[in-house]
């Protein structure tokens, strides 16, 4: 198995973990909405830990990185009912 072929697995294993986290927490759907869900958190969690400059410092940087993907998830689910 190639290392993008890895990356992209561990990507989609975090937005299911992600998904589900959120989905578990504001409520919520079955596996394909835990994983776009998850990886719209993803993006935005990322993106909002990047611009914040989040740290986590949890030792762990998969467990890291899918309370921030779970963190974004929640926010776009939380947007989305509120625009919906």
């Amino acid at each position: 198995m190639s290392d993008q072929t890895k990356s992209i697995l561990i990507w989609v294993l975090i937005g299911l973990l992600a998904g589900w986290l959120a989905s578990f927490i504001v409520g919520g759907g079955g596996l394909i909405r835990y994983v776009l869900t998850g990886l719209a958190g993803s993006l935005v969690g990322g993106f909002l830990a990047q611009k914040f400059d989040i740290r986590l410092k949890i030792g762990n940087a998969f467990v890291e990185q899918v309370i921030i993907a779970a963190v974004g998830a929640i926010i776009v689910v939380l947007v989305a009912r509120i625009l919906a």
